[in-house]
């Protein structure tokens, strides 16, 4: 929610239209003056309040709200038809305040707004964390040593949210315990249906051979959901995470499945989704998947991570069906930002390079 160090000259920034703010969309204006009634009492007080809304993000409009000389963050539903459980504000609210002092980093939250006549639809206030958003997992303005640093970091925070005490921090009923994995694809396999504007074949072959391959083993942590790298603050002089942002994915769940979705950066190139796959790693100074791994082993106290494949595997089917909820929103004209037909394009390949994984694994008795 910030923007990132500058490109070096020469350098082409394929990034720069997620970054900074813009004038509030037309169809996602939202009346600034109920807000700022609603808001006289809950936060520090204000002579003014004025909005932009950020360029990134695809699921809930976030919106940068400056009172005066402090500056807040809103986090709001879409307006418009939106699928069963999506855009759980209240959800990204009650885990950000639970995980407040945590060894988790979060911006501070201010309120929760479940009246939609306020501006249209639920949001929440939170603070605004200045700081650096890397959308690019290559980290192209940074030198090697840095690079590998802020993905040590990445490791370290993840870990440490996989550790929290989740009944101590009163979320023992975020989630359902147990068999996390299989009610993950049915519930995806209904969004993505729900959602379904063509037949992709891959999500077929997924759907079907996900269920019936599910490893052994149950954990239940708190999930993040949709963990990656540019969900992530950083502190501008240190490689240190001030904040995770986007909260909407979580609950409670299995720790593997979360881990491996920030994985697949290691699986995807850079045009199926934001992937690093071809990259020389070892150049750039980032760790291989295999020292990664490692890394958060040893901070979660694993000996190894058994079943990698299919983790990797159900997390770009989940991405793909994702990348569909997006396409469909781009049809329906509920899309958080216009720049949604593109990303839900990826879901084909994404979906693609899943079932050519899962395709690759070992089966049962083989």
């Amino acid at each position: 929610m910030s923007a990132t160090n500058p490109t070096p000259a020469g350098m082409t920034d394929a990034f720069a239209q997620f970054r900074g703010t813009m004038p509030v969309e037309q169809r996602l204006r939202i009346d600034v003056e109920r807000l700022a009634k609603y808001l006289s009492g809950r936060i520090p007080a204000f002579a003014a309040l004025r909005v932009s809304q950020f360029k990134g993000g695809q699921s809930n409009p976030t919106y940068l709200l400056e009172a005066d000389e402090k500056r807040y963050v809103l986090r709001r539903k879409p307006p418009g038809k939106l699928l069963p459980s999506a855009h759980a504000v209240e959800r990204e609210y009650r885990i950000m305040t639970a995980l407040a002092g945590s060894s988790v980093p979060v911006a501070r939250t201010w309120c929760l707004c479940e009246d939609p006549q306020v501006i249209g639809t639920e949001f929440f206030l939170m603070d605004h964390v200045d700081g650096n958003v890397y959308w690019d997992p290559t980290l192209p303005t940074l030198d090697p040593p840095r690079r590998r640093a802020l993905w040590l970091e990445v490791n370290r925070v993840i870990a440490e949210l996989h550790r929290v005490d989740y009944r101590a921090a009163g979320l023992g009923d975020y989630g359902r315990s147990g068999n996390y994995i299989q009610r993950q694809i049915e519930r995806w396999t209904r969004q993505y249906r729900s959602s379904e504007t063509e037949r992709i074949e891959a999500m077929d072959n997924l759907i079907a051979w996900l269920p019936q391959n599910v490893p052994p083993g149950e954990e239940t942590t708190i999930v993040h959901g949709d963990y990656r790298i540019d969900n992530l603050i950083f502190d501008r002089a240190a490689p240190r995470v001030l904040a995770v942002l986007d909260w909407e994915l979580s609950t409670l769940g299995h720790p593997l499945a979360d881990f491996a979705y920030h994985l697949m950066a290691w699986r995807l190139s850079p045009g199926q989704f934001r992937g690093m796959h071809g990259e020389d790693l070892a150049a750039l100074g980032i760790p291989g998947e295999a020292e990664y791994i490692e890394r958060y082993c040893e901070r979660t106290g694993r000996a190894r991570i058994e079943h990698v494949d299919f983790y990797v595997a159900y997390n770009m089917f989940r991405l793909a069906a994702i990348l569909q909820g997006i396409a469909r929103r781009a049809l329906d004209g509920t899309a958080a930002n216009a720049r949604a037909v593109e990303t839900g394009k990826r879901a084909r390949p994404t979906a693609e390079a899943g079932w050519a994984l899962a395709e690759r694994i070992p089966r049962a008795g083989a």
